[in-house]
């Protein structure tokens, strides 16, 4: 395979690292083979008086010969201008040079090979995860609203394998390659780094660009290349939100606005602020989480369930718990609830997992 196709392939795209790099072992295998050739001389040069020089038979072998008799001894080119004549040179020559010969060799050609198999297993990685890359979830920007949202899905049970970031800047791809997650170098406002990212096959997108222009502009891009995808964006100004919208976002998360309303409620009161922070940290206190409705659970009242329920999710509707449409609930539903942050934020609540839920089927 060319060096055309294999950079075709790899193109902009950067998976997690393994443990070691095979620069690193490119490295250590330089360091060991000069170390193999720096100890062959200094052999040579202590047992000097053992060598001899056939081109100039009254001269003594010196550092610069033992130098040239190890490069061109341990690169078995062997010209035989400087032979070992006694018999500790010779034993030497057998026992130790000539294994060091072997290992010097195998160095050189391992490294080699390390290289072209590093090379050709990369390749390998990127053309299988391009194929498995089917109803995954696309991070578009990796900063901190990016990075946040990522660590929410792992934490909550999605595979770090089926999470893309697009990102154009090289320290936020070396983030994410590093937390273990796929890596799409470009801007998200093009097609073909899109198309790259899989994007037509994904099944949710994360839009946290650093302007809402080019949120607007990514928006639009990814619902072209998937109408069915359910598409997330964060944009910084309210004013922004009916543009995105417009360009096809589900749902427009205002970054400032939330922001200045949790500074709003913690002066206000500070215990408030400190509930909604709680309820925004991933692992710690309380958690609001979305979960199916169980079988014993259809005909009852939201309020009398274990859970505090906030809210019902009917036929693609969100009710407010005290809504009279949900007064008694029913097959399908899908409760949104605050509870323990020990507690899978997905599943039903402990003691409950193996029972019927009461989905539509």
């Amino acid at each position: 395979m060319d060096d055309t196709t294999v950079q075709k392939v790899l193109r902009g795209v950067s998976l997690p690292a393994r443990a070691r790099s095979p620069w690193w072992e490119l490295g250590r295998r330089l360091l060991l083979a000069l170390a193999i050739l720096a100890g062959t001389v200094m052999l040579v040069w202590f047992d000097r008086g053992g060598y001899y020089d056939n081109n100039d038979p009254t001269r003594k072998v010196d550092l610069i010969d033992a130098i040239y008799y190890t490069t061109v001894t341990l690169s078995t080119t062997g010209y035989g201008d400087i032979t070992p004549w006694s018999d500790s040179a010779r034993l030497v020559n057998a026992f130790i040079i000539t294994p060091a010969r072997i290992g010097f060799l195998v160095l050189l050609i391992g490294t080699t090979l390390e290289v072209l198999a590093a090379q050709g297993r990369e390749m390998f990685r990127v053309t299988r995860w391009r194929k498995k890359m089917q109803q995954h979830v696309v991070v578009i920007g990796y900063g901190t609203k990016g990075r946040s949202a990522a660590s929410a899905l792992v934490q909550n049970g999605t595979d770090p394998e089926s999470i893309v970031v697009v990102d154009p800047l090289p320290l936020a791809r070396e983030e994410a390659n590093s937390d273990g997650l796929a890596v799409i170098a470009g801007d998200a406002t093009r097609r073909e780094v899109l198309r790259r990212a899989g994007v037509a096959d994904a099944s949710q997108i994360i839009i946290t660009t650093d302007h809402d222009a080019n949120t607007m502009m990514a928006t639009l891009t990814v619902r072209q290349l998937n109408p069915d995808a359910y598409i997330v964006a964060a944009v910084r100004e309210q004013v922004n939100v009916p543009l995105v919208r417009q360009s096809g976002a589900d749902a427009v998360v205002t970054s400032s606005e939330a922001v200045g309303r949790l500074l709003g409620l913690s002066s206000m009161s500070p215990k408030l602020g400190e509930v909604m922070e709680d309820l925004m940290t991933y692992g710690t206190g309380l958690e609001v989480a979305e979960r199916d409705l169980l079988v014993k659970e259809v005909g009852k009242q939201p309020q009398s369930l274990p859970d505090q329920v906030i809210a019902v999710v009917r036929d693609e509707k969100v009710y407010r718990y005290f809504d009279p449409v949900v007064t008694q609930l029913a097959r399908g539903d899908r409760l949104i609830v605050v509870r323990p942050a020990k507690e899978q934020p997905w599943a039903p609540r402990p003691g409950t997992h193996d029972e019927e839920t009461a989905d539509e089927d």
